[in-house]
């Protein structure tokens, strides 16, 4: 196994894979607690589904880098998305349902209609799913995503204190003078950025697992903002090295390689808390 391990990591196709989902799984995890904790989990679904339909569009039109259409469409579909949450008369789980059905259904739809591709239903499938996308970067790939990754986290650092105010009691955070409405839209264009970094990773339908479990299972150990964050990147990192390692060596499509693994994670998270009674609670 060790050698076979060894002689695919000769290939660049392999190490990009492995860089990619390392900076993927941090990016998502570090967003992850906070949604959760706003209980707008969903959100990365709606977002996924909104990035499946600009990627059709981008497909059909044959742009060379789709990123250049994805990323802004996606961008500005979350700064709508959370307008309108906050619109009395659609709620936010309304909200993401009616963008994330929509969004799904209209990139299907232009897939069928103008795709040129000989096998539409794995073009389909690949982008659902990420079942051979990540495997198929290219070094520009790679690079982009190396540096989105790094804003991601440069941004999360910097205005950590903020975005832990803006979770825990927005209400209060305004009243402290923090502009809470910026802070959530500056959390919803960074998660609408890792949404089209982890589209290559497990596809527009795992994405939010990729976001939800890490932090989940940190917080069935941990009871404090700080840790919960660590330990759910520590925990996503090593998931989703994990999961692409047996997706290459056992050859099963890496994306739901990487959403079980996450899930085992869980589930020995949720004894290991039941068992120690949860840290710092």
């Amino acid at each position: 196994m060790i050698e076979k391990l060894v002689l695919y990591l000769q290939y660049p196709f392999v190490r990009y894979a492995f860089i990619v989902g390392v900076l993927i799984a941090l990016c998502s995890s570090l967003l992850g607690v906070t949604l959760v904790l706003k209980r707008f989990s969903f959100i990365g679904d709606g977002l996924s589904h909104v990035a499946f339909g600009a990627m059709a569009i981008a497909s059909v039109m044959n742009l060379s880098n789709q990123m250049l259409l994805v990323l802004p469409v996606t961008i500005v579909s979350a700064v709508l998305l959370l307008r309108t949450g906050q619109n009395t008369k659609i709620k936010g789980d309304a909200a993401v349902a009616m963008i994330s059905v929509g969004a799904l259904a209209f990139g299907y739809l232009i897939m069928n209609i103008f795709s040129t591709s000989s096998n539409l239903s794995g073009d389909v499938c690949s982008t659902l799913f990420g079942s051979t996308s990540i495997l198929t970067l290219k070094e520009r790939d790679v690079w982009l995503c190396m540096g989105l990754s790094v804003a991601v986290v440069i941004i999360f650092i910097v205005f950590y204190n903020k975005i832990f105010a803006v979770t825990f009691d927005e209400s209060f955070a305004k009243s402290a003078g923090t502009k809470a409405d910026n802070y959530n839209l500056l959390i919803a264009v960074v998660v609408a950025v890792v949404i089209v970094l982890a589209m290559n990773l497990v596809g527009s339908l795992l994405i939010s697992a990729l976001v939800i479990f890490p932090s989940l299972s940190a917080m069935r150990v941990f009871g404090s903002f700080k840790k919960v964050t660590i330990c759910s990147a520590v925990l996503s990192v090593v998931c989703a090295l994990t999961g692409i390692l047996i997706s290459i060596l056992a050859g099963t499509p890496v994306g739901s390689t990487i959403v079980a693994v996450d899930v085992a994670a869980f589930l020995i998270c949720c004894i290991a808390g039941k068992l120690t009674g949860g840290m710092d609670r």
